[in-house]
């Protein structure tokens, strides 16, 4: 038996009132059809042993081609605030929540088809995913996975030489997104500005009946859930921070109310360390910089609000709100610390991690390059490869005697301290050149290069010594790549 075909769905969504999806069937891509990428590590999330899934079985599955027993494709509809601006016309455009995989511990799994052809949310779009986001949300998801942030998962993507429009001509591509659920904040802006009022208990429910069951218990599971939200929405974007991660496009419809990294558009990871970094070529704004984005995820959790205030009172949501600040600061530094190898808290951290990044940001150091450099820093001598980031060396050197007073401190070993370091530093990173390099292979036919960082992000932490050139400073032509939210 095909193992795809003892997948078990429990399509609950569908369950909830009409006016939160529709019935759609996938318009499979033109053949001939390609597996462009599969990751056998979102395969054996779902409960399949990746060595019996053939590619075949694959293509056959999730190219829109036919459905496999028990799925019951549908288009989400869901509001949402977009660069600031409340738009009451989106929904799922070009995806399909495909069916609700259930495991065999009882959690769930959401696959969903992006690029599966029109919707009635599409408006003038054509449905369609091109091959160059679609290798660009498969590589990031995964590589955020292995960096240890909550994310969504890709689990294949699959190309075609059907042509498809965006700012040239392009080809289309579709991508199994896999999600612990597709519900966004979006859904319950969308019911409570439509005055579906009756409708939000029952998508609340849905929610901790099916993912946070133990809150059902709690005096009042409303607040516990939108409390919940605040914090893994802030432990989110902290690890977001902390891996030099920029979004893009952090409207209130991208967040996934699990506090799972949703929806990878124009992201980019920090080469040289710059705060106001903005990787999307449409925030001309820079509303979504990469120092904005914990100040837009309270934006979003107050957008939240709103859909969650006719379910429990305003004090509580505003007390809510108010543990946001907290939860990501305190998860921020913690992250920090353990990139220096500080075992014990001092109140003096936050000074000496912000003195860092300020000499990173006036040197427009390598943030990754200089992180995984300190995992080798000798407290005695003060050498350490990541003084070779740094142009102003006797403000390093400065901030080296502190680090290395502080250390000491903790009696802290050169040799343990390194260990613990590298393993919470990555050596590799997705750098948009290195993406953009396996696009334009991919585009051409040669899907090699797409495969070979995916298996190299799969342990960024590890030296790889055969891939050394994979975490070398990024070529001139890709230091200012530009990335649109066109799809």
């Amino acid at each position: 038996m095909n193992p795809l075909h003892t997948l078990r769905f429990d399509n609950r969504y569908r369950a909830l009132p009409g006016s939160l999806h529709a019935d759609v069937t996938p318009q499979p891509l033109a053949a001939p059809r390609t597996l462009a990428a599969r990751s056998d590590d979102c395969l054996a999330l779902i409960g399949l042993p990746p060595d019996e899934v053939s590619d075949t079985a694959l293509l056959e599955a999730f190219s829109g081609e036919r459905l496999l027993p028990g799925m019951a494709p549908l288009a989400q509809k869901y509001t949402g605030h977009q660069f600031g601006v409340y738009n009451p016309d989106l929904g799922d455009g070009r995806g399909l929540l495909l069916g609700e995989v259930v495991l065999p511990d009882g959690s769930r799994r959401d696959l969903h088809l992006k690029g599966a052809g029109k919707t009635p949310f599409s408006r003038m779009g054509d449905g369609r995913a091109v091959l160059r986001s679609s290798i660009r949300e498969f590589l990031a998801s995964e590589a955020l996975a292995a960096l240890g942030i909550s994310t969504t998962r890709a689990l294949c993507v699959i190309g075609s030489d059907e042509p498809v429009y965006r700012e040239t001509r392009e080809t289309g591509a579709m991508l199994l997104r896999v999600a612990r659920t597709h519900v966004r904040f979006g859904h319950f802006e969308y019911l409570h500005h439509s005055d579906q009022l009756d409708v939000l208990p029952q998508l609340l429910d849905y929610v901790i009946d099916l993912h946070l069951p133990a809150l059902r218990d709690a005096e009042n599971p409303a607040r516990e859930l939108f409390r919940t939200v605040v914090h893994r929405t802030a432990h989110m974007i902290a690890g977001w921070q902390n891996a030099g991660f920029a979004h893009g496009v952090m409207n209130s419809d991208n967040m996934s109310i699990l506090g799972e990294t949703f929806d990878y558009g124009p992201y980019g990871f920090l080469d040289a360390f710059e705060p106001g970094f903005i990787c999307n070529h449409s925030d001309w704004q820079g509303r979504y910089a990469f120092n904005r984005q914990p100040e837009i995820g309270l934006w979003n959790l107050n957008c939240l609000a709103h859909g969650f205030s006719t379910l429990m009172r305003r004090e509580h949501l505003v007390d809510a709100l108010k543990e946001y600040e907290d939860a990501f600061h305190n998860q921020y530094l913690a992250l920090l610390r353990a990139r220096l190898g500080l075992a014990q808290p001092h109140p003096q951290d936050a000074e000496l991690i912000g003195d860092l990044l300020g000499l990173m940001s006036a040197d427009r150091a390598d943030y990754t390059r200089s992180f995984r450099g300190l995992c080798e820093f000798d407290r005695h001598s003060l050498a350490t490869p990541a003084q070779d980031e740094f142009r102003d060396t006797v403000a390093f050197r400065n901030w080296s005697k502190r680090y290395a007073d502080r250390l000491a401190q903790e009696d802290s070993q050169d040799d343990a301290r390194a260990a613990a370091m590298r393993a919470a530093n990555p050596k590799y990173v997705l750098r948009n050149y290195l993406a953009e390099t396996a696009i334009r292979q991919a585009q051409a036919g040669d899907f090699s290069e797409v495969m070979r960082l995916h298996r190299l992000l799969r342990t960024p932490f590890a030296e790889q010594p055969a891939m050394q050139d994979y975490a070398a400073l990024p070529p001139d032509w890709g230091r200012h790549l530009e990335i649109s939210c066109s799809s």
